[in-house]
């Protein structure tokens, strides 16, 4: 199954020249990595990245995370994926741009 994470570019560059990263400061200040479901990204998206345009859409395979991976109760009530342990360049299956367009972001056909 594929999580996403989503990234601002400077984040995802930092990312990507360290081939693994704790998250954003959210991340940080939670303890775990928040991530999201392809039901549950568009969500993430218009609630925390409403105005932002420069960001990275990262596919994620949760066979690659292991028991690092839990899914909890967050908004709702629904269960989302959050990652306890840092996550690494092999764990991702694709990137993408994700530019925000007139009526919200621009998701990669297929993702939602």
């Amino acid at each position: 199954m594929l999580v996403f994470k989503i990234f601002r570019r400077a984040e995802w560059e930092s990312f990507r020249k360290e081939g693994q990263t704790l998250g954003a400061p959210v991340d940080l200040a939670d303890g775990f990595i928040h991530l999201s479901t392809a039901s549950q990204v568009a969500e993430t998206a218009a609630k925390h990245f409403s105005t932002e345009s420069d960001l990275v859409l990262v596919a994620v395979d949760t066979d690659r995370l292991g028991a690092e991976l839990r899914w909890e109760p967050s908004r709702g009530g629904a269960l989302f994926p959050h990652l306890y342990r840092a996550l690494k360049s092999g764990d991702v299956v694709w990137d993408k741009s994700l530019p925000l367009g007139a009526s919200g972001h621009i998701f990669p056909e297929g993702v939602v």
